[in-house]
């Protein structure tokens, strides 16, 4: 069982890396190499040049002023000070609640620390519950509500601490979500106009064997929308003509980068494999040739594949992005129902061009309630079986489980140093270790389901990544630690050694 002096190793332990971490940013950050990688839009609004340009050839790599190197952290007083209009300019919004969000758990954290520090924890560090009684404990469960006994009138100290912290965080996030909602609203008022505001979605169009689904879509809005109705653009699937352009993409990138080396040194001209794995097997051949001889290969392919597509009705999808002439029309499109059967001409409020997943919108819209039920059945199994490595994972701050498995171990692990730290610090890193992978598997799951939003996918992975590490991490922790072990211990306990506990103890 854990205790103060293991917490206090483990907490020790990540406050130094995370401090190295942090330092070893802010060093990195005044480099000259890495000024384009920390100042990026700096570079994009012509206000800063790069300092690989002039100076000594040291200089252009490592920054020998050393009087930087004193005054490294000084950005994050001058981030804290700058006014919010100008950080929203120059960051962004989302720069801008990011910050908000860390002060508001400071807003809220800190005087419910000073509260519970001085008034919870003392009532429950007072009592004398746990060293009169028969459970396993350590120092750190003298802080807890369990060193209460029951029908004590000190619980009302929790009660009332408990209703003060509840009122207090509301009040906060009240106040907060008001003023980061007033700002979204001026930010979006202010705003330059962008083609998706106008835009709607619209999905799941009724077949019609006299029209195309183009001329059924304006039609359709012609008819009902006849003030706002402007455009519209049918949806075709163009997932393979996708894959090629990410190719094509791939490969130019590849020619920039062999003809920027060529254009440094023009007396050599760059040699690649050409059939090698990671450039380590067959014949070299002319860099700049090879995947310029690949470029214009893959462009014929995608100029066939995009005459097949819009030469042939099957690629068209029943589905179509319609623009208005006002945004007041799209709104009112995108937020009513359009026929009398709820499941045809569903509308929604299109995607930023940036933000659509493209290959989602080629699923039939039929299909997607049976992926959500395949993907949500998934993900509970996902959840439950996980706890087996959690289980495992929790074996590692139980000493006495080590040493029976492991006899041999026990002369090092009653070591101070090695219990703390084996108590501490190892079972958070080997749990992070299996929730390295989870993410890139909530979204893979995401995008089966069929959302068409990047931001959307994003946030239906974020929230399943919240209820995962809620019932895996917080509720699988304690029941595979803690509870098993004191259930263990009332399992294998004689009722003749159970007391309960005398009014004295009160």
């Amino acid at each position: 069982m854990a205790t103060l002096n293991d917490i206090a190793v483990a907490a020790a332990i990540n406050i130094l890396s995370a401090f190295a971490f942090f330092l070893a940013f802010a060093i990195l950050r005044i480099q000259p190499v890495n000024d384009r990688v920390y100042f990026p839009k700096w570079y994009l609004k012509g206000l800063r040049c790069s300092p690989l340009r002039t100076g000594a050839l040291v200089s252009k790599f490592v920054n020998l002023d050393f009087r930087s190197y004193l005054k490294f952290l000084s950005w994050m007083h001058a981030a804290l000070l700058m006014p919010e209009p100008e950080l929203i300019d120059h960051a962004g919004l989302d720069s801008v609640v990011y910050l908000r969000i860390y002060l508001t758990g400071l807003k809220i954290f800190v005087p419910i620390t000073f509260l519970a520090f001085a008034v919870t924890v003392p009532v429950n560090w007072t009592n004398h519950t746990l060293k009169h009684s028969n459970l396993t404990y350590s120092n750190i469960d003298k802080l807890s509500i369990s060193n209460i006994p029951l029908g004590s009138h000190r619980f009302w100290t929790h009660i009332v601490t408990a209703y003060i912290f509840t009122f207090w965080t509301c009040y906060v996030l009240k106040r907060e979500y008001e003023i980061i909602a007033s700002m979204r609203l001026h930010f979006l008022a202010s705003e330059q106009r962008r083609p998706d505001q106008f835009t709607v979605l619209v999905r799941n169009v009724p077949p019609d064997p006299d029209e195309s689904v183009g001329e059924l879509v304006e039609h359709f809005f012609m008819v009902n929308h006849p003030e706002h109705y402007l455009t519209y653009q049918v949806v075709f699937n163009a997932n393979t003509l996708s894959k090629l352009i990410e190719e094509k993409k791939k490969l130019q990138n590849w020619l920039d980068y062999y003809q920027l080396k060529h254009s440094r040194n023009k007396s050599t001209r760059p040699l690649t494999k050409k059939n090698g794995s990671f450039g380590l097997l067959g014949e070299r051949v002319d860099a700049i040739e090879l995947y310029t001889s690949k470029i214009e290969k893959i462009s014929k392919a995608i100029s066939l594949e995009r005459e097949k597509i819009m030469n042939s009705n099957k690629y068209i999808m029943p589905a179509a992005f319609v623009s208005f002439k006002t945004r007041w029309g799209a709104a009112v499109c995108a937020q009513t129902q359009q026929t009398r059967n709820p499941t045809e001409w569903l509308t929604e409020w299109a995607s930023e061009p940036r933000d659509v997943y493209w290959a989602n919108l080629a699923i039939p819209y039929v299909s997607l309630a049976i992926r959500r039920l395949i993907i949500a059945v998934a993900f509970f199994f996902l959840t439950f079986f996980f706890v087996i490595p959690i289980a495992l994972v929790q074996s590692l701050a139980n000493i006495e489980g080590i040493e029976k498995a492991l006899p041999f171990l026990k002369p090092i692990i009653e070591l101070k140093m090695i219990k703390s730290l084996i108590q501490g610090f190892l079972p958070g890193i080997a749990l992070k270790i299996f929730l390295v992978f989870l993410p890139s598997i909530l979204m893979l799951m995401s995008k089966f389901e069929g959302y068409i939003s990047i931001s959307s996918l994003e946030r239906r992975s974020a929230t399943r990544y919240y209820f995962f590490q809620f019932i895996n991490v917080f509720l699988g922790s304690i029941i595979t630690g803690t509870a098993f072990q004191q259930l263990n211990n009332f399992i294998h306990q004689s009722a003749n050694e159970y007391g309960f506990l005398s009014p004295q103890h009160i």
